[in-house]
């Protein structure tokens, strides 16, 4: 038998996940089975079968996505930047290896290039085999799989993008580099001169100091910039951020939202810059 990592416990109570957030708080996940699980070169990688959250990604015991809430997040961090720029033909995800975000691209035909830069390859093979709810077992012609370090690849990248989408991990160990200004300057430049980008920017209850320091970050090199949120059920707190840096556009085009949605909407998009007062508070300090 598979040893059992030591964030799954196992009692007379049934099995459970226990994600340890940073020493402020443990959650706790019912589980019915693993489905998946190996350790890549980068990090410990399962998918676990949930009663309530359906299947579930686990990196290195601390959950990503799951089956029953993965799409808010990724139609939040995708239909935004997506109905903001009106021409959007080359895209590039930065992480992702769920695969949602690159779903959510296909759905628009005028983008003829999406490019995913992924540095673990087993993220991507477990779920498009294991969390299919959310990769929908990705196999747009579109979609150009790149295996390697964002960080590096983005150097590389001068005036070619219309849109950056950074879908990182939490800002722990390598990938604190993906909340760094000097990251967010060298995605500027892989923008082309109208180009925008959004990142995934914490959550504005638990992780107000990181969420401050992408929007100051991003404030700084961007002629424009806001921050949206969005309700993640899975996720600490319920309520996430997203900060967006645009070059030029502003202002979303109710028209060009996809239709096969399950979350976002013209009148939730409509909205999802209006920020409650402690939010609005904050970014101004």
């Amino acid at each position: 038998m598979t040893q059992l990592p030591n964030f799954i416990q196992k009692n007379d109570d049934g099995m459970w996940l226990v994600e340890d957030e940073e020493n402020m708080m443990k959650i706790s996940y019912r589980i019915d089975e693993i489905v998946y699980q190996k350790q890549s070169p980068f990090q410990h990688v399962m998918v676990v079968q949930s009663p309530n959250f359906g299947r579930m990604l686990v990196l290195d015991g601390i959950v990503q996505t799951t089956s029953l809430d993965g799409h808010i997040y990724n139609e939040m961090i995708t239909h935004v930047p997506l109905t903001i720029h009106p021409n959007p033909k080359r895209v590039l995800i930065i992480g992702g290896g769920d695969c949602g975000a690159a779903r959510e691209v296909t759905k628009y035909k005028e983008v003829e290039e999406i490019d995913m830069v992924e540095i673990d390859a087993l993220v991507v093979e477990a779920c498009k085999l294991h969390l299919t709810d959310v990769s929908g077992n990705l196999s747009d012609p579109r979609v150009n799989f790149i295996f390697a370090d964002g960080i590096e690849y983005i150097k590389a990248k001068k005036d070619y993008y219309d849109v950056v989408i950074i879908d990182s991990s939490d800002p722990i160990g390598p990938a604190t580099q993906l909340f760094e200004k000097s990251f967010y300057n060298n995605v500027k430049e892989a923008l082309k001169e109208d180009g925008l980008m959004v990142c995934q920017s914490q959550s504005p209850a638990f992780h107000m100091k990181v969420l401050h320091q992408t929007y100051r970050s991003i404030q700084e090199l961007f002629p424009i910039s806001k921050v949206y949120t969005a309700v993640v059920p899975t996720y600490p707190g319920g309520m996430w951020s997203f900060t967006l840096g645009s070059k030029k556009y502003s202002e979303v085009d109710l028209s060009k939202l996809a239709a096969d949605t399950k979350y976002v909407s013209p009148a939730l998009l409509s909205q999802c810059f209006a920020l409650p007062a402690f939010l609005q508070k904050a970014l101004a300090e």
